[in-house]
């Protein structure tokens, strides 16, 4: 256990990749919070590719800030603040495009956007090397330097005499290992999932064009209209899958910790006091923390007071109802909102270029209907915050922080964020994603944990 310099504790909480909290002990955690007084305790996740010491950065600068916000809030009592590490993976830094307008991005307005996430400039090894230390396990770790190395053989091959089926053997070879690390999905939990078509093809020879068509690594049309060196193109396109597979690992990696790992463990803490939990995540820890709800047995059973979503990178129907969302199911968190007795907040913001723009081209390439890409379907939740829950509200975050959010237990609320969470200098692929550490955005931390039962 840490400290502020005005002496809130702050804790560690390291888990694994199949959710197991490795440090600090659980007795020792929970005996530690119970023994500081705490009365009010925020959680917080990271999310994307994020290291330790960029976690404890992140943690580091944010938590004052809460404590700031929360000092003197009616409503917050004593305070503490947990940070989650986990074992997030992500691609390499690539050198987008940049969308040229917000307009431009929207549907329905007509606008060609040329846009490309950079990936072709990248190696096969390169990738490798970046996602290989976000798996433990040695064979896994194998795999994918295996992977990087046969698309840079594959290159090499690019405009040589090889025949066509020897090219698209060379393809499948990639394919193969690259389905062999495709985490299983639950079936008993919807959630979109149209990146596991690209993965799990029949055909990578046509779904690797596609996806360097959605990712700007191939000019569009190359697929179906046989544009350019097909083999090229599809080279390409096994680097883009790549950067599916890590946005699909991480994705059920963070469910997977939330349910199995931090749910239990808060479970546990209600069971032995009555500190209030506020759950913060950002990016891919949203989904952690949401999913954590779904770990916890019943709402008596539940610590949860608040629910904030900073940019959330998973699908804004998770909480949906079946009868009010496109694919007809069931979001995945539908019957555990319940769990938290405060709030639930997200935020959003059309300067979030991760989630906007790309989240949804990863899972377009299931491609069940040619307007599914701009139609909303795959959306994340940092895109446009909750879809078809009730009741909902709609709430603007003020460049200044000062408002009363007017939050009351129990009711969705998604907060247009664009008026603070808008840097998008420095980051031609994520675009604002990141852009969360302000004073409105903790101010909202504060409004959303102040509002609890």
């Amino acid at each position: 256990m840490m400290r502020l310099v005005t002496n809130e504790p702050v804790w560690d909480l390291e888990f694994d990749e199949k959710g197991r909290l490795t440090a600090p002990a659980e007795a020792d955690f929970l005996d530690q919070v119970i023994a500081e007084g705490v009365e009010d305790l925020f959680i917080f996740s990271h999310g994307w590719g994020t290291s330790q010491d960029r976690a404890r950065a992140l943690y580091d600068e944010m938590f004052p800030m809460i404590r700031d916000a929360a000092a003197g809030t009616a409503g917050i009592g004593r305070v503490g603040f947990a940070g989650i590490y986990w074992p997030s993976l992500w691609f390499p830094p690539t050198q987008a495009t940049p969308p040229p307008a917000v307009a431009a991005t929207q549907a329905g307005n007509g606008a060609v956007v040329d846009l490309s996430a950079g990936t072709a400039a990248l190696s096969g090894t390169e990738i490798a090397d970046s996602l290989q230390p976000g798996f433990a396990d040695p064979a896994q770790q194998q795999t994918v330097m295996e992977i990087g190395r046969l698309i840079d053989q594959g290159e090499e091959a690019v405009g040589s005499n090889e025949s066509d089926a020897q090219k698209e053997e060379r393809l499948r070879e990639i394919h193969q290992l690259l389905t062999s690390l495709v985490p299983p999905t639950p079936q008993d939990q919807f959630e979109d999932s149209g990146e596991t078509a690209l993965l799990l093809t029949a055909d990578p020879k046509t779904g690797y064009q596609a996806a360097a068509e959605a990712f700007g690594s191939a000019p569009p049309g190359s697929a179906t209209q046989g544009i350019g060196d097909w083999f090229h193109h599809a080279i390409n396109g096994a680097k883009d899958a790549m950067r599916v597979l890590s946005y699909t690992i991480m994705k059920t990696r963070a469910g997977d910790i939330g349910r199995d790992g931090l749910g239990p463990l808060l479970e546990t803490l209600q069971g032995r006091s009555s500190v209030r939990v506020h759950l913060i995540g950002h990016s891919f820890g949203a989904r952690l923390v949401s999913f954590a709800l779904s770990g916890i047995s019943g709402p008596a059973n539940s610590p949860v007071a608040s629910l904030l979503l900073l940019q959330g990178a998973f699908s804004h129907w998770s909480f949906a109802r079946a009868q009010d969302n496109p694919f007809g199911s069931a979001g995945a968190l539908n019957t555990f909102a319940d769990r938290v007795h405060g709030p639930l907040v997200a935020t959003f913001s059309v300067f979030d270029w991760a989630v906007g723009v790309w989240y949804p081209k990863a899972s377009f390439l299931a491609q069940e209907d040619a307007q599914a890409e701009t139609s909303g379907r795959w959306k994340g939740m940092g895109a446009d915050g909750y879809q078809a829950v009730n009741p909902s509200k709609d709430r603007v975050m003020p460049a200044d922080g000062d408002t009363d959010y007017m939050f009351t237990s129990g009711t969705f609320y998604r907060v247009n964020a664009a008026g603070v969470i808008n840097n998008v200098q420095g980051e031609p692929f994520s675009g604002a994603h990141s852009d969360i550490r302000k004073r409105p955005v903790v101010a909202l931390a504060a409004a959303a944990a102040a509002a609890h039962a």
